[in-house]
């Protein structure tokens, strides 16, 4: 059966990280979901820092900081890039074909288990769920080409048929989530710029009412009278749904800001150093977490909170000023 490919020319072996996952950055990677968008698009020859308005509406949602996504509007306008779900009532395998032979990208999700990227954290060790974006897809070789997290990836054999050939003894299978991308007309680049400086506004507007650094800090003594009891291991979950999150959706957004600039549009410079702050404190926050954890010591984060939540006002206060109040007023 012939092998189908939705982005042709990539190999596993060479394959180059887009600049957002370079590894010198605070968060070389965010979260699965969003990375792997950030690698597809920049294959497909967009900039990915053109989506990142978003990143000024994330909230601290009571136990953990906002999992953002590109919303799917924002992907259509911008890129003209559609994410629907996909049904499944038959064989994966044969829905993965029909869409990658349609130039459509399918998203799905999967035990990491299976994916050998994940060697000496999950890979054949223990159970994780998460998405990958499969782009080749060749049945009769049993093997699997695949967007993951911040790169891309190759599997084969009991792997390829452990995702796409579960054996099952009684009944229907629980079948997984499964999306896909499907490309259509992308507007001008003028036009792109335009989009997202409306899409930031528009995201600007609703922005959490209150700092959420400043809610985190209202909460964090229980978060840390957990981490004093739990297992060390039981940080790095914490620690993805909170620092993780934070950090790395504020230096995406320093670097969507220096888009904005390069772009010629006036951005204050102020709002994105604040930005890139956040991201670099966060980092440091996670370090004090993590000896903390280790050591059985409780840390003292009162000033790091403190400052976390000042540069967020003067992120927001100085983008809403500009593209909200200024903007409106234009």
């Amino acid at each position: 059966m012939q092998s189908v490919c939705a982005i042709e020319g990539l190999d596993p072996a060479t394959y180059t990280r887009h600049g957002l996952h370079d590894a010198a950055r605070n968060w070389p990677e965010t979260n699965c979901y969003v990375d792997l968008l950030i690698e597809v698009l920049a294959q497909r020859g967009h900039d990915p820092r053109a989506a990142l308005a978003f990143t000024v509406a994330q909230d601290y949602e009571g136990d953990q900081f906002t999992f953002f996504k590109v919303p799917s509007a924002d992907l259509a306008l911008l890129y003209g890039v559609e994410v629907l779900e996909l049904a499944i009532f038959d064989q994966l395998e044969d829905h993965a074909r029909v869409q990658l032979a349609r130039g459509r990208l399918p998203l799905i999700e999967v035990d990491s288990y299976y994916l050998p990227d994940t060697r000496g954290i999950t890979y054949r060790h223990s159970h994780s769920k998460t998405t990958i974006g499969v782009n080749v897809l060749d049945s009769a070789n049993r093997r699997l080409d695949y967007f993951h997290n911040a790169g891309y990836f190759r599997l084969e054999g009991e792997d390829f048929d452990a995702l796409l050939r579960p054996a099952h003894d009684k009944g229907l299978p629980l079948f997984p989530y499964v999306e896909f991308i499907k490309f259509g007309p992308v507007p001008s680049a003028r036009e792109q710029v335009e989009m997202s400086r409306m899409l930031l506004a528009h995201h600007l507007r609703r922005r959490p009412a209150q700092n959420p650094f400043t809610a985190w800090g209202e909460v964090i003594g229980v978060d840390i009278a957990r981490l004093m009891e739990r297992p060390a291991e039981w940080f790095h979950t914490y620690a993805f749904s909170t620092l993780r999150q934070a950090g790395a959706n504020f230096e995406l957004l320093a670097s969507y800001l220096a888009w904005l600039q390069e772009r010629g549009h006036p951005v204050p410079e102020r709002a994105r150093l604040a930005a890139e702050a956040i991201a670099s404190g966060a980092k440091v926050m996670q370090f004090q977490f993590a000896r903390a954890s280790a050591r059985g010591k409780v840390p003292d984060v009162t000033d790091v909170i403190r400052q976390l939540a000042a540069d967020y006002d003067i992120v927001l206060d100085g983008l809403a000023n500009d593209f909200v109040t200024r903007g409106a007023a234009l």
